[in-house]
């Protein structure tokens, strides 16, 4: 599913225009983005947890000549499930 999916699904379900159901994602999910800009983790009780996550430096290798390489720390997003989607996918 995508964004414009997502965004048509809650238009039929809210019973709302398509415009204002982007307009509302696209809220939602700026929000998630600044929140964790700021450091902050993002908690959905019951769907789960939007975290900060900090990579260190590292040596890889190149697959291609299997070189060395110096892998720069970096910063990205986790996630992990909260209890009710685990027990959805089962």
């Amino acid at each position: 599913m995508r964004k414009p999916d997502l965004a048509a699904f809650i238009a039929d379900k809210a019973d709302i225009s398509n415009d204002k159901a982007h307009q509302l994602v696209g809220a939602i999910l700026d929000e998630i983005t600044n929140a964790l800009s700021r450091g902050d983790s993002v908690s959905l009780v019951g769907f789960g947890t939007f975290e900060r996550r900090n990579r260190s430096a590292r040596t890889g290798k190149n697959p291609q000549t299997g070189a060395a390489i110096d892998i720069a720390a970096s910063t990205t997003v986790g996630f992990k499930p909260g209890k009710a989607l685990r027990d959805a996918l089962k």
